[in-house]
């Protein structure tokens, strides 16, 4: 009798002769375009601040705690919170766990990933059913943030084995999905408050159930639909690629994760990630504001400063900066699929040069744009930069997988997004701080970005110097054969059978049906073009 641990374990998802490799980017999707929400949790702050007041929020007593009261509305920043742990557990959880997913494979880790984010939705949805915010912090944020972390990387590993050949463009497909995740949450998430709600509830908590069901669907049918090639599967006719000096930075070795993160190179990557997700998150929780202290009346055709403007005004432009803001999520994905599948052409480190010298220029450009009044030219270079930002995330698997091995690459991976931790605090933090400055030293808003801009190239520069340090791995950090032999008997890796047959047999015009390859995939786009639908609609607002 087959035990459900049994159906789950990773011997079961080695790939068959007859399965077609492009049924396991559609799988990563429906995992990573579901906990991409994350991003857009921020539409239910509005409606959780009137939780209880309804049509205005009831202020909580100086001496009440938020955490546990029951006869007073949660404040902004206190849900705020929400986005500092999700990102923090996220990375300590990928870190923890992902030597663990090596060995317990992709499906079980994407099944358990779909337990803790959508155990916690219902979770927070009891939470805010009894107004209690700690149930919010807890179910979302921790449990739900383990999910986050384990969801993530369950597909890296598994998609660069199964594209040696494009590594970039494989992972960018699912990371894609990450970026895209609010952009298709956030709008079903405002109909379904709308839908829910009624004169005695804001409708969030019927939300949060709806979209845990929704979620914990298409998270299993992703999670059940991973499949592992067998250890030596390679596509048919590719080879790996020879070791000249074009390819030196591309390893043929694997280097075990409790090495890995000993090794300069994987500190060095560590700052590369770190350095670039600081400068783009930045961008991200600035861009609203940023637009419209910096032109003011200009976007509506006004020679006015912000300060200036009337109530309805400033209605307008708002309007304009959540256009702007649109705009720069659709830029967000897109970098990551166009950045990391052009990355297997110029490699991983020609790629991140072009990262930091062309994100060095723009942001030193960004103020003359600004103060010239190019409303226009500062939207389209804050646009590139968000590529970039995507980019950056998407590539990374790659990199890593180019110098440590694809043995335990996701595992790596896990561990490295500790940066990411790291540049979720610092970026907001640096930003918020700086501005600040500016104001109180008496620097006109439209005027007090211009020193951020100018932190943010500094942050480049930091990362366009990791980057040029790193070398290719020494090779005391490999594997020997023994070792790798008994690290994929602990991973319960199996070995193809006939390699010549088995690659032969597995191209991609296998035996595994068109139709069910494209059904798969329209499974996923359908969501994903009605969010880019929404999200360009929006858009429309800045360009009219």
């Amino acid at each position: 009798m087959t035990t459900l641990s049994d159906f789950l374990s990773k011997e079961r998802t080695i790939a068959g002769p007859s399965f077609n490799r492009w049924l396991v980017p559609p799988a990563a999707l429906c995992i990573h375009l579901c906990i991409g929400m994350a991003y857009g949790f921020s539409v239910f702050w509005l409606p959780l601040t009137k939780a209880l007041g309804l049509t205005k929020s009831i202020a909580c007593p100086p001496d009440a705690w938020q955490l546990f009261t029951t006869t007073c509305d949660w404040d902004k920043p206190m849900l705020g919170w929400m986005y500092t742990l999700f990102f923090v557990f996220l990375g300590s959880s990928a870190a923890l766990w992902g030597g663990w997913l090596e060995h317990a494979g992709p499906r079980k880790a994407g099944v358990v990933a779909a337990i803790c984010w959508c155990g916690g939705l219902v979770i927070s949805a009891i939470g805010v059913y009894i107004h209690q915010l700690w149930l919010m912090w807890l179910g979302s944020g921790v449990i739900g943030g383990v999910g986050l972390g384990l969801g993530y990387i369950s597909p890296v590993s598994t998609l660069i084995k199964w594209f040696p050949d494009r590594r970039g463009m494989a992972t960018g497909m699912a990371i894609m999905g990450f970026g895209g995740g609010a952009m298709i949450g956030s709008p079903l998430a405002d109909r379904l408050m709308k839908f829910y709600a009624t004169p005695d509830s804001v409708g969030v908590w019927q939300t949060f159930l709806t979209m845990a069901a929704i979620y914990v669907i298409f998270m299993m049918v992703g999670a059940l639909a991973y499949r592992l090639p067998p250890t030596g599967w390679r596509p048919a006719g590719w080879a790996p690629p020879a070791n000249d000096a074009g390819k030196a930075m591309i390893t043929t070795k694997h280097v075990h994760l409790n090495k890995a993160w000993r090794t300069p190179q994987f500190w060095l990557l560590w700052g590369i990630l770190a350095l670039n997700v600081s400068a783009g998150i930045g961008v991200i929780g600035m861009a609203s504001p940023m637009l419209q202290e910096i032109f003011g009346g200009r976007l509506l055709g006004l020679d006015l400063r912000f300060d200036q403007l009337s109530k309805e005004q400033l209605g307008q432009i708002a309007a304009i900066a959540a256009g702007f803001t649109g705009l720069l999520s659709l830029f967000n994905i897109a970098g990551r699929i166009f950045w990391a599948s052009l990355s297997d052409y110029l490699g991983r480190k020609i790629t991140y040069f072009a990262f930091f010298v062309l994100g060095f220029l723009l942001y030193a450009s960004a103020p003359a744009a600004g103060h010239a009044g190019k409303v226009a030219l500062f939207v389209g270079i804050f646009c590139i930069i968000l590529t970039m930002y995507g980019g950056g995330f998407a590539t990374i698997p790659a990199y890593l997988a180019d110098m440590f091995g694809t043995q335990m690459v996701g595992a790596i991976h896990g561990r490295l997004l500790t940066a990411w931790s790291a540049a979720g605090i610092l970026g907001p933090v640096l930003v918020n701080y700086i501005n600040d400055f500016q104001i109180k030293a008496g620097v006109p808003k439209a005027q007090a970005y211009d020193t951020t801009m100018y932190v943010l190239a500094g942050l480049l520069v930091g990362g366009f110097i990791c980057n040029l340090l790193v070398r290719p791995v020494a090779a005391k950090w490999y594997m020997t054969d023994a070792e790798l032999e008994a690290e994929r008997k602990l991973a319960h890796d199996k070995a193809v059978a006939q390699a010549a047959t088995m690659t032969a047999s597995t191209s991609d015009s296998s035996r595994t049906s068109p139709a069910l390859v494209a059904l798969f995939w329209l499974f996923v786009g359908i969501p994903l073009a009605w969010g880019v639908f929404v999200t360009v609609e929006k858009a429309l607002v800045l360009f009219k």
